[in-house]
């Protein structure tokens, strides 16, 4: 199939222009605009969505200019509900969600990371600006905020797949939550395996996740390439990943749903 969407991507610099923010917790290499969109050319891709990297703070600069500059690109925002951004005019700018963090191991939510305290303040102001909640969260932390996720005033993206346990297997309590979450159709979830298997000799454990989530509901699976692919040693080809989810899909018309009809639905 020709086009679709890449719904997970970050942008760093020039920093020439767009300097990283001081109090940043990591300095990642640049990962330009016009990089990226030659990786959607060369993964046949026509539209991406870029999230705002905590490296940035709360400088918009950089996502606003991509934004503005090419229409074929939406946009992430990272937002605590002390910032000073007024959600009203973001889906105009091209923004259509927030970026939140849950995760269970100590030290994992980043300096300028908006936390599940902010979703919760922000979320109605959410609803009425149009826009979903993104979040960053594991297969440890999902079953105790289950419940919260369902009962929120708009839809919730789960980025990675959730951070699931490949050791652990598809019927662990935090994937079974996830799968839940999908199939009550609240929740949407980026098929986005390779930080799960970091660790793993063997990347087709990662199979089952995939097919388990395909079953649950189609209708609320999306496809990010996680480009640049931060703090990952040796870096994965976008290519690899894509090629991948398509094996693992296997038909061409779950392969368009995902890649095209669905993220058409949260992004357009």
């Amino acid at each position: 199939m020709n086009g679709g969407w890449d719904c997970h991507a970050h942008l760093f610099g020039p920093y020439a222009h767009f300097p990283l923010a001081a109090d940043r917790s990591y300095t990642p290499p640049e990962a330009t605009e016009a990089a990226y969109l030659a990786l959607l050319q060369r993964l046949g891709l026509d539209r991406g969505v870029l999230v705002h990297p905590s490296a940035y703070g709360d400088d918009f600069s950089l996502l606003f200019h991509a934004l503005a500059a090419h229409p074929q690109l939406r946009g992430v925002v990272v937002l605590r509900q002390d910032t000073p951004l007024d959600l009203a005019g973001l889906r105009a700018q091209g923004v259509r969600a927030l970026r939140f963090s849950h995760r269970s191991a100590a030290g994992a939510n980043f300096a300028g990371s908006a936390s599940l305290d902010d979703l919760l303040a922000l979320a109605p102001r959410l609803a009425d600006a149009g826009l979903h909640a993104e979040l960053w969260t594991d297969h440890l932390a999902l079953p105790g905020i289950a419940a919260t996720l369902r009962a929120l005033p708009v839809p919730v993206v789960i980025d990675h797949m959730g951070g699931f346990d490949v050791n652990a297997g598809v019927h662990e309590p935090g994937f079974r939550a996830l799968l839940s979450l999908v199939e009550s159709g609240q929740a949407w979830v980026k098929l986005c395996a390779y930080r799960n298997l970091l660790a793993v000799p063997d990347f087709e454990r990662g199979r089952p996740f995939h097919q388990a989530l395909l079953q649950a509901n189609p209708q609320r699976l999306l496809w990010g390439s996680d480009w640049p692919h931060l703090r990952v040693a040796p870096e994965p080809d976008a290519a690899d990943l894509l090629a991948t989810f398509k094996a693992w899909t296997g038909s061409e018309v779950l392969v368009h749903q995902v890649l095209q009809s669905n993220p058409t639905a949260l992004y357009a």
